[in-house]
Parts: C-alpha cells; sequence; structure tokens
C-alpha cells in the first residue's frame, strides 16, 4: 500500500489527540510552495532542518564539555538526538504529532554557540546595546534567514508551528521573547513537550557524562534523595557501581522521569478539560509538566550538577577559556572587519559589523573558534 500525503494527513486526524497539531492544518509556510507528495509538512520540515550546516555544527560544540574532551561526552548534537527521542516518546503516549515533536527538538538548539552556556552568556554581554543574543532567536534566526539552500527565498521556509515551537522553547535557563508569534498565547503541546524533553535529556545525560568523566563520584549519589531512592529500588550500592551499573541507572532515571511526564501531563489535560489545540494555547500555564514530587526531587538534583559537576574547577576553567577566546575574536573582529572571510564582510554591510560578527561567531564550532583564535593570535601558528 502506497501512502500520500493527503492518506497521511486523515491518519493524524483520525489517529492523535484532539489537542494535537495536525500537519493538515498547518497554518502555512512564509512563501508560497507546493508540498510534497509523500512527506506531510512537519515531517518536510523536519528533513530540511537535519540537512542544514547548522545542524551538522552541532557535532562539534560543547554540551558540558569541549569536544576536544573526548569522544564519549555529549556534544550539542547527541543532546539534540536523545531530546528528539524523548519527545517522540512523549508525544506518541499522549497522542500528539511525533514528527512536529521531533522537528522542534531538531532545530531547538541550531542558534547555539560554542562552548555551550557559557558562549551564550559571552555573546549576551558582547552585544549588549547592539541588539542582543538569545539563542531561541538565532535559532529562528538561522531557519528563516541565515540557512541559504533554495532560490526563491532565504531560509527554510518551514511552517508557521515549527517556528512557533523554535521561538518559544523555554527552560528555566531559556526564556522566550516570541514577538511576532503571538506571545500572549502558549505553543503547542508538542513544543511544550520539547520544553520538558530538553530538562530530561540533559539532567540524566549530564549526570552520566560526570559520572563518565570522573568529575562525579557514584558515592556522592545518595546525597540526591531521587538518586538514593532509584539506587535502593535497583539494589545498586556506591562501591560497587561500574560501567554496567551506571548506563542501567541512567536508563532508569530516563525511564523515571518520561513516565513521570506522561502521566502527569495526562492528568493536567484531563483535569483541565483540554479538548482542542485552541485550549492548549489560550491556557493560562503549560500544560506539559512533572508531577508535584518530582518537580521538587529534580531542583535537589539540579543544585547537585550545580555544586558538583558545572561549578567543577575543572570545568569553570573550561568556561574561563571559552570566555577569553571569544570575547578577543569579537573585538578583534569589530575593530578590524577585514579580519572576517568575504562572506561575513559581505554580511555586515546589511546588518552592521556587530551582528554580522555574532551570527559569525554563533555559527562556530568549538574546534573552529579554538583554531580560529589560534590563526589570529599565535605567532607560530602557520596556517591561516
Amino acid at each position: 500500500m502506497l501512502f500520500d500525503r493527503t492518506q497521511l494527513e486523515r491518519l493524524e486526524a483520525a489517529q492523535l489527540a484532539p489537542y494535537a497539531a495536525q500537519s493538515g492544518r498547518s497554518r502555512g509556510r512564509e512563501y508560497p510552495e507546493r508540498e510534497s507528495l509523500h512527506r506531510t509538512a512537519f515531517q518536510k520540515d523536519r528533513d530540511r532542518v537535519n540537512h542544514t550546516t547548522a545542524f551538522r555544527r552541532l557535532q562539534y560544540k560543547t554540551q558540558v564539555f569541549v569536544n576536544y574532551e573526548g569522544d564519549y561526552y555529549r556534544t550539542r548534537l547527541t543532546h539534540t538526538l536523545e531530546v528528539a527521542q524523548v519527545a517522540r516518546s512523549i508525544a506518541r503516549a499522549l497522542g500528539l504529532n511525533p514528527d512536529l515533536a521531533e522537528t522542534i527538538a531538531f532545530a531547538h538548539d541550531l542558534g547555539h554557540p560554542p562552548f555551550g552556556h557559557s558562549g551564550e552568556r559571552v555573546l549576551q554581554g558582547l552585544m549588549e546595546g547592539a541588539g542582543g543574543f538569545d539563542h531561541n532567536k538565532q535559532s529562528l534566526r538561522v531557519v528563516t534567514y541565515l540557512e541559504e539552500r533554495y532560490p526563491g527565498f532565504r531560509g527554510l521556509n518551514l511552517t508557521w508551528e515549527t517556528r512557533e515551537g523554535i521561538v518559544k522553547h523555554e527552560t528555566r535557563y531559556d526564556l522566550p521573547d516570541a514577538q511576532g508569534y503571538e506571545p500572549s498565547l502558549r505553543p503547542s503541546l508538542e513544543a511544550q513537550i520539547v520544553n520538558l524533553a530538553d530538562e530530561i535529556a540533559y539532567n540524566a545525560h549530564d549526570l552520566d557524562d560526570g559520572l563518565r568523566s570522573g568529575l562525579l563520584r557514584p558515592g556522592q549519589l545518595p546525597e540526591v534523595p531521587l538518586l538514593r531512592d532509584l539506587m535502593g529500588e535497583l539494589g545498586f550500592h556506591p562501591d560497587r557501581f561500574a560501567e554496567r551499573e551506571r548506563r542501567v541507572f541512567i536508563r532508569e532515571l530516563l525511564g523515571l522521569l518520561i513516565q513521570d511526564t506522561i502521566t502527569a501531563t495526562h492528568q493536567l489535560l484531563e483535569k483541565n478539560g483540554i479538548e482542542s489545540l485552541e485550549a492548549v494555547r489560550s491556557h493560562p500555564a503549560p500544560l506539559a509538566a512533572y508531577s508535584a514530587d518530582l518537580s521538587l526531587r529534580l531542583e535537589e538534583l539540579r543544585s547537585f550538577l550545580y555544586d558538583h559537576l558545572y561549578h567543577h574547577h575543572y570545568v569553570v576553567r573550561q568556561v574561563g577559556k571559552s570566555k577569553f577566546v571569544l570575547e578577543r575574536l569579537f573585538v578583534s573582529y569589530v575593530e578590524d572587519p577585514l579580519m572576517l572571510p568575504p562572506q561575513a564582510r559581505k554580511a555586515a554591510e546589511v546588518e552592521g559589523i556587530h551582528r554580522a560578527v555574532c551570527d559569525y561567531l554563533a555559527g562556530m564550532t568549538d574546534r573552529y573558534a579554538l583554531d580560529e583564535y589560534a590563526r589570529l593570535f599565535e605567532p607560530d601558528h602557520r596556517r591561516v
């Protein structure tokens, strides 16, 4: 049997929950174009995101550990893939549109600069008074302007629902400014699920990388009630916590967080009588949520990760190095635009030097930023 787009849209209408986003009811694209014969609009969005230069560059951008630290640690790309997997699982369980959830997950970090959140803070400071920097807006800028892949328009020409989900991406670290995308309304439940999937993925996998690196020790885990209770349920002991136990532990932690999110979100939908996408968007608070008990326990886990991983002196030293590199590159490019490659100089004529330099730096990988620093400032570095 062959399924064309019309049949796929009919399946969505028949199988998805009434509050799900349906591709056949999309608000469409900014520039009119013909849709695919055998893909829905959201599937087409997903494929366009996956073929971008920005998506490939995530492979060499920091999650916690700078790219050169080792091949086993998460990067922005592996984190993004994990967010997409978590979002798909939750979306399917709740009758949501897994294609839209997956697409938003794939796109949510496209605008993230090198060196993780420290790189974002550096660009925020450098761009103060020059339009600012926000990685959600930068992700939207990537898909609407910076990627040039089609002759009739700049950007990827994604659907309105995907773009809204990108700009309204929200976690405790990312507070959206969604001007132009109905900022007074909530995004789709698919987008809200991605917000939680992002937190779920980095809480579990940053813990995993911390243990793998040795910056966190198994003996510290019982300090966090959530982790202590899970270790007890699994029959694990800190003194007997080898690689196999670590893998099982992280897998079970992920499963616990995902199941809690599914249950708590379903209960909220039932309690509030949500029966349409419009009801999701007009609801005064997010409908994708953890249970009250898990929310408290996750606060304790976050505090633990801040105290023992993110503020570990080894990680802080890497943050300091990245801050120095980005600041010096930014100032040098602004003061002498001739140091920029031709495409960035051309952009500066249109966007202004500060925005052009910001776009150039935000698009760099960790490796490229470090190499660029060496090319410009290390006298014995011969390659230019």
